[in-house]
């Protein structure tokens, strides 16, 4: 039992002094680099031994002010140097108690303790930054009131599992966390982190060297160029495929009678507990890329949570698999939305005008631009229509709907194509709109909204058939008489 008061492992003074050094590095800099310009580093080099003294100090003073406890079925938490803070969670409003390791947690063998309660009040919500993998699992097992999890580290014994009942599971291969990430789209986002390196870096290279550079980059001959440009480009793909692996490395998913278990990661191993009551849609994602190759990553969207800042508010019950193991995928691990439809209520023939209208306007206003005033560049935007047009078509080709006595599903597309399973419960409103056009050629633009961390998600679909936007909205009006999921 956890009834007395325990702190935090000493090592969570390291982690409090790289949190904090990492939220001031950003607005210090413009100072390091104005003073070090003006001849003060001597005082620039005092301040900041002092700043890290005065940092260092107060880390200490916040670990050893820092302690919790369980006591009757509630987490006590109190903390603060000169303020003090007491928080109290009950065991009843959490909904997930989720454990993570880095690098440093690895290390010395400690886990951070992510504890998420019911609503959206981010305020009585509690993270443990370091605490031993043997407190984790003992937290966990008290505020969770149930048998541990079989899925963990290394650390658990056998006694932990659950010898009585084989529970589904699975696990993603090597193979397919490469191919994950040669197809994840995160190239673009490392190039443009690479381009952005590249310009800040020309201020702080002397002079001498990078003309130097220039002039030999100029005097090379094209082939030698467009070898670099190759190494280069492979060399970020190759980035790209490493953090893939290294984020989702082991990943495993497994299905408990109230809950999925994730664990993930190979330099920060990531526990997450989603308590089944709290998804509120099943969704498929094929990108632009995977889509040719038949490939589709599955994604939940939850109620409350804390969001990750590269994924979103959608949580990945599986980085990739083949489209066509989807179907036996949501039988195993999420059956309550196994019922995935083979064929979808297309939208009419006579809503093409309107996807069209809406990818190409902006360009079609810039070729007018373009036109008047750089007449010689004019094929840029015309070449960008052609695609727009494309996409506008795809648009109306992909998107549609299919209902049953339980289920709304929605499949539609930005760039990416994604099918959305919505439970007729967990649907918070419906909303149908008209414009005059719409009334005359009886078409209609449905939304429905449902819960998701702060702001809720809204899945609309555009330019359908006016009867079938009634359909569902009859469907989801008549509430009382809808079985339960």
């Amino acid at each position: 039992m956890m009834s007395e008061a325990k702190r935090l492992h000493p090592a969570a003074i390291i982690f409090r002094i790289i949190t904090i050094a990492r939220q001031s590095i950003f607005g210090l800099l413009p100072i390091i680099l104005l003073a070090s310009n003006d001849g003060f580093f001597s005082y620039l080099l005092f301040g900041g031994v002092f700043l890290l003294l005065l940092l260092i100090g107060y880390s200490i003073l916040s670990w050893m002010r820092f302690t919790y406890r369980v006591e009757e079925d509630q987490l006590r938490i109190e903390q603060g140097v000169l303020i003090r803070k007491k928080r109290t969670i009950s065991k009843h409003r959490i909904q997930s108690i989720d454990l993570s390791q880095n690098v440093i947690h690895r290390i010395f063998g400690l886990t951070k303790v992510q504890i998420e309660t019911a609503g959206s009040d981010r305020t009585v919500d509690a993270a443990l930054s370091a605490v031993t993998f043997v407190d984790g699992k003992l937290l966990h097992d008290e505020l969770k009131q149930k048998t541990k999890v079989a899925e963990t580290i290394e650390e658990e014994t056998t006694t932990d599992s659950h010898p009585d009942k084989a529970y589904p599971s699975r696990k993603i291969s090597f193979p397919k966390l490469f191919i994950a990430g040669s197809t994840s789209g995160s190239f673009g986002v490392i190039l443009g982190l690479f381009a952005f390196a590249l310009s800040e870096a020309e201020s702080f290279i002397p002079d001498t060297i990078y003309q130097e550079t220039t002039n030999w980059l100029i005097s090379q001959a094209i082939q030698t160029i467009v070898i670099l440009g190759l190494l280069v480009f492979i060399g970020i793909w190759l980035i790209g495929i490493l953090g893939t692996v290294i984020k989702y490395g082991n990943f495993t998913i497994t299905r408990y009678e109230e809950e999925l278990y994730i664990t993930r990661g190979l330099l920060e191993k990531k526990q997450t507990t989603i308590p089944l009551k709290r998804i509120q849609a099943v969704g498929i994602k094929e990108s632009v890329i995977r889509q040719p190759l038949g490939f589709a990553a599955v994604f939940v969207e939850i109620a409350g949570g804390e969001v990750d800042k590269q994924e979103g508010t959608q949580t990945l019950l599986f980085p990739l698999m083949r489209r066509s193991k989807v179907q036996g995928f949501l039988q195993e691990i999420v059956p309550e939305y196994q019922d995935l439809p083979e064929s979808f209520t297309a939208l009419p023939k006579r809503a093409l005008p309107y996807y069209l209208v809406r990818a190409s306007w902006i360009l079609l206003l810039a070729i007018i631009a373009v036109a008047i005033f750089l007449t010689e560049w004019v094929w840029i935007p015309i070449v960008l229509l052609v695609f727009s047009a494309i996409l506008g078509v795809l648009r109306h080709q992909t998107n549609g709907f299919h209902l049953t006595d339980s289920l709304l599903t929605i499949q539609m597309r930005q760039f990416s194509k994604e099918t959305i399973m919505l439970k007729h419960k967990r649907i918070q409103a419906f909303e149908k709109t008209q414009h005059i056009i719409h009334r005359k050629q009886e078409l209609a633009t449905m939304k429905g909204s449902i819960l998701n961390n702060f702001f809720g998600r809204h899945y609309k679909l555009s330019d359908l058939e006016q009867k079938h936007v009634d359909q569902i909205a009859d469907w989801y009006s008549l509430r009382e008489k809808q079985g339960s999921d």
